[in-house]
C-alpha cells in the first residue's frame, strides 16, 4: 500500500505542475496591407506575479538583450518606434497593435512574460506571423443587394486580399469625405440621399482607394406608387378609347336611322303624287269623259305597275276591269 501511495502522490503532484504551467494563447496569423493598422490578440496566464513583458520579432525566447518591439522595461524598450502600442497588462491580456505597417513587419512576434521568480518566465514559441501586402486597391462589398428601400438598413464592408483586425480607412460618398473611418460602413435607416457612389481606402495610402460602388435606394413601397399612377394612366386611356368608340357608334346609328326615315317618307308621297295626276283630268267638259276614264285606267295601270305585291295583284286585276266596263257601259 506504501508503494502506491507514493506512486498517486507524485502523480498528482507532476499534474498539478502541469496545470499550473504559463500559457500564452496567440491569435490566427494575420494578413495586412501596408500602411494599415493591426491588432494581434493575445492572453496569457501566469503563474507568478508577472513584472515584465516583452514582444520580440523573429526570436525563439525574447530574453536577455534580444531587441524588442516592445518592453515593459524602459531601460530596454525602444522609445523611438512609437508604431507599437501594447494594449494589454501584466495580469492576462498581452495584445499588440501595430500601426503604420511596413514591409519590415512580416515576421513572426512572440510574447515573454518574466515573473518575480525565474520559476514564472515563459516566452510562447509559436508566436503570430504576420504578413504584409503592398497597398493594393480595396473592395467594398455590401450586405444587401445593391438596390436598397428606404428606411431599411445597409452595411458595406472595405476589404482587401487580407484578412485584418483593425482597419483604418477613409470613406467617401461621391468626392466627399464621410467621418467615419473603421472597415465597416454602416447606413440606417436608409433615405434617399444615401444614393451615390462610394469609395474606401487606407487613410495612409490613398493609393489604395477602391472602384465606386454604387448605392440605389429606392422607395419605401417598392416603387408601387410609380406603377399604380402608371396602371391608372393606362386605364384612363382606355376608358377614353372605349368611350370615343361608343360615341361613333351611336352617331353612326342615328345616322342610318335618319337615313331610313327619310326614305319612308319619299317611299310613301309617290302614290300622292300619282294619284293626283289621276284627278287633275275632272277639270274638263263632259264630252272628254271617255277620255278621262282612258287616261284613269292608264294611270290605274301604271300605279299598279309600281306598288305590285303579290297578294294585292288579283284585286287590283278586277278594280282595272271593273274600270274598264264603267267605261264601255257609258258609251251610249
Amino acid at each position: 500500500m506504501a508503494v502506491w501511495d507514493k506512486i498517486s502522490l507524485c502523480s498528482f503532484l507532476l499534474l498539478v505542475a502541469g496545470a499550473v504551467d504559463p500559457s500564452v494563447n496567440y491569435s490566427l496569423p494575420v494578413c495586412a496591407v501596408r500602411s494599415s493598422t493591426v491588432t494581434l490578440p493575445c492572453t496569457f496566464t501566469p503563474v507568478r506575479k508577472i513584472i515584465r513583458v516583452v514582444w520580440c520579432q523573429n526570436h525563439l525566447i525574447c530574453h536577455g538583450a534580444t531587441p524588442s518591439v516592445y518592453d515593459s522595461d524602459s531601460k530596454t524598450n525602444n522609445p523611438f518606434d512609437t508604431r507599437y502600442k501594447y494594449l494589454g497588462d501584466k495580469t492576462g491580456n498581452c495584445t499588440l497593435q501595430i500601426s503604420n505597417l511596413q514591409k519590415r513587419d512580416e515576421a513572426t512576434f512572440r510574447f515573454r512574460m518574466e515573473a518575480d521568480d525565474a520559476e514564472g518566465h515563459w516566452t510562447e514559441k509559436s508566436g503570430v506571423n504576420v504578413t504584409v501586402v503592398d497597398g493594393s486597391p480595396m473592395k467594398i462589398t455590401s450586405s444587401s443587394e445593391r438596390e436598397v428601400r428606404e428606411g431599411q438598413s445597409v452595411t458595406l464592408l472595405c476589404t482587401s486580399i487580407c484578412t485584418f483586425h483593425q482597419l483604418q480607412v477613409t470613406w467617401f460618398r461621391g468626392d466627399h469625405p464621410l467621418p467615419e473611418s473603421g472597415p465597416a460602413l454602416r447606413l440606417s435607416p436608409l433615405t434617399a440621399e444615401d444614393s451615390g457612389n462610394y469609395t474606401c481606402g487606407l487613410k495612409a495610402n490613398q493609393r489604395t482607394r477602391s472602384v465606386a460602388y454604387e448605392l440605389q435606394v429606392a422607395a419605401a413601397d417598392g416603387g408601387g406608387g410609380v406603377t399604380l399612377l402608371i396602371v391608372g394612366v393606362l386605364f384612363g386611356v382606355l376608358l377614353a378609347v372605349c368611350a370615343l368608340i361608343l360615341v361613333v357608334c351611336i352617331i353612326k346609328r342615328k345616322r342610318a336611322a335618319a337615313e331610313r326615315t327619310v326614305g319612308g317618307q319619299v317611299g310613301q308621297k309617290l302614290p300622292d303624287s300619282i294619284y293626283s295626276d289621276i284627278l287633275l283630268p275632272a277639270e274638263h267638259g263632259g264630252g272628254g269623259r271617255r277620255q278621262e276614264t282612258s287616261q284613269a285606267v292608264e294611270e290605274l295601270s301604271y300605279a299598279s305597275v309600281q306598288f305590285k305585291h303579290k297578294k294585292q295583284a288579283r284585286p287590283v286585276e278586277e278594280a282595272e276591269d271593273a274600270i274598264i266596263y264603267s267605261s264601255v257601259a257609258t258609251r251610249g
